[in-house]
């Protein structure tokens, strides 16, 4: 198997940690290196305790994720995982159960994971190491049995609805399974949404940080374990070329897509409460902004990451309803398939009013983006699945073309999803015996340059959570800024109706008045 090569600042630790106690029924010893292929550090002995064993991002996130991670040696000899759920199950019955899920990634290439095999000694790892517990959630009788499995080093991962994210720190800490000893860890990975808007936000920081330090908790957001994400770093503050054009003087404004040709699928329920502006633009689409509109940090320390990210989401502007856009797919054709409208979907309202279509601008109040807007975007049913981050330069204004030809605007493009690199649009002669200038582009495919075997993105986020590394989650100061941002909007759109948009088209017609009352226009949506 190619080994996954996780890129993180590795943060000392206990070298002499006490390997995990557990239930080891069926254990299948089966070793792994204690290193990675490239050197890299496997991750110190632990439980990882998973509240919601049964649950979709489980079977389809967390367990490949694991598998990668064990395919790459990254995972001690010691390293257990202990599934609750309410569900009737066994630990035999749960280990069948997603090995058959994990087989099925090998028959679907269009999958969020797909693998033409599973390589049976990193899943026959993972999958000895499975235990379950049947258990509800808010019972005390868990926790106690919790309490006579696990000693040493626990990360507790909240793979649940966020109803059950404040109730189920409580009896954690309520039983005592949050004391860290000394040279042991105790920690919680708490999934999106946090909170619902911002006083939901602070009442469930306020109430999480009763029971542990904010040290202890890992709030998550996988788009920053995408590798090309965390790219954008390297991209912006390793190459000189980048980083002094970086800034309004050069840029004229910044687009942000995250675009998709799906609609909510089984997923009604959950959207119908929840809509685009929450599940994608405070968290997705506000961590891409962060990573091209950050300061430089003084150094790749978690805290001085998290500070610069906190810093610039607090100089962002709140959001005023005429600053934005939402709409609504109606039934239409995508890439040459019939679908249906949102309100025809299983579990969703016939006369909803709920957006499926997001789009704001934002004004950054400091020296290097004043006056530089911020476009972004996310849908549902769009014409093409489109991740990227497009910044647009401002024209040539310089002899010997001022007042002659009009060179088209430089833009990079950020390329995240399907396309995985960058993308850079210029002007350059036109073969000929006159000077015309046309356009041309350059650009290059990580794949091009980089092996990269099938991930999810959590893998790196798992790892960097057993090695302490928090520099990829979020603080507590940085999730209120960004509910801060959207607040008014989510007062506004408490009331109204979204626009009508037909599925396989590029959104609501707002949308584009948005950037039209500006004299700019959206790039086209594409996914090459």
């Amino acid at each position: 198997m190619v080994s996954f090569d996780v890129h993180a600042s590795e943060r000392v630790m206990n070298e002499q940690a006490r390997p995990a106690a557990a239930t080891r029924q069926g254990h299948v010893p089966i070793r792994l290196e204690a290193r990675s292929s490239s050197g890299t550090r496997c991750a110190p002995p632990c439980v990882l305790v998973i509240f919601g064993a049964a649950g979709d991002l489980t079977k389809r996130l967390l367990m490949p994720a694991l598998y990668d991670l064990a395919g790459s040696h990254l995972l001690d000899q010691s390293f257990h995982v202990i599934g609750i759920d309410r569900a009737d199950n066994s630990d035999e019955g749960w280990r069948a159960s997603l090995t058959e899920t994990m087989q099925s990634f090998t028959k679907d290439p269009t999958a969020e994971f797909y693998t033409p095999k599973i390589d049976p000694q990193a899943w026959g790892f993972v999958r000895g190491r499975l235990t379950y517990l049947k258990g509800d959630f808010i019972e005390p009788d868990i926790y106690r049995e919790l309490g006579r499995r696990l000693s040493g080093n626990v990360v507790f991962y909240l793979a649940i609805n966020d109803r059950f994210f404040g109730p189920v720190v409580d009896r954690l800490g309520e039983s005592g399974l949050l004391k860290q000893k000394e040279g042991e860890f105790r920690r919680v990975v708490i999934e999106k949404p946090f909170g619902r808007d911002l006083h939901s936000a602070k009442v469930l920081n306020a109430q999480i940080l009763k029971q542990a330090d904010e040290s202890q908790f890992y709030r998550i957001d996988h788009f920053l374990g995408k590798e090309t994400v965390e790219s954008i770093l390297a991209i912006r503050f390793a190459n000189a070329l980048f980083e002094p054009i970086w800034r309004r003087h050069y840029v004229d404004h910044i687009e942000i897509t995250a675009a998709e040709t799906i609609g909510v699928e089984e997923r009604g329920a959950f959207y119908e409460a929840t809509g685009a502006l929450r599940d994608m633009v405070p968290n997705h689409l506000f961590q891409l902004l962060c990573m091209i509109g950050i300061e430089p940090p003084r150094s790749l320390d978690a805290e001085a990451f998290r500070d610069e990210k906190a810093r610039l989401m607090q100089q962002v502007r709140p959001v005023p309803p005429g600053n934005a856009a939402r709409g609504q797919y109606g039934a239409g054709s995508v890439q040459g398939r019939q679908v249906k409208a949102y309100r025809s979907e299983p579990q969703v309202a016939p006369e909803s009013r709920t957006e499926t279509y997001a789009a704001v601008k934002l004004s950054i109040d400091n020296a290097r983006w004043a006056g530089v807007p911020f476009y972004l975007r996310t849908g549902k049913r769009l014409a093409a699945r489109q991740t990227q981050i497009a910044l647009v330069f401002k024209p040539a204004s310089s002899p010997p073309f001022a007042g002659t030809q009009r060179p088209a605007q430089d833009i990079l493009r950020l390329q995240i999803d399907p396309v995985q690199g960058m993308k850079m649009d210029l002007s350059a002669k036109v073969p000929g015996p006159t000077m015309r200038l046309g356009p041309v582009a350059a650009s290059f495919r990580y794949n091009d340059f980089f092996s990269e075997p099938p991930n999810v993105g959590y893998e790196t986020l798992l790892y960097d959570c057993m090695m302490g590394d928090a520099t990829l989650f979020q603080r507590a100061d940085y999730i209120e800024a960004s509910w801060a941002v959207v607040d008014p909007l989510l007062e506004a759109w408490a009331e109204g109706t979204p626009q009508l948009y037909a599925s396989g088209s590029a959104g609501p017609a707002s949308a584009d008045e948005l950037l039209g009352r500006d004299g700019r226009r959206w790039l086209p949506l594409e996914t090459t």
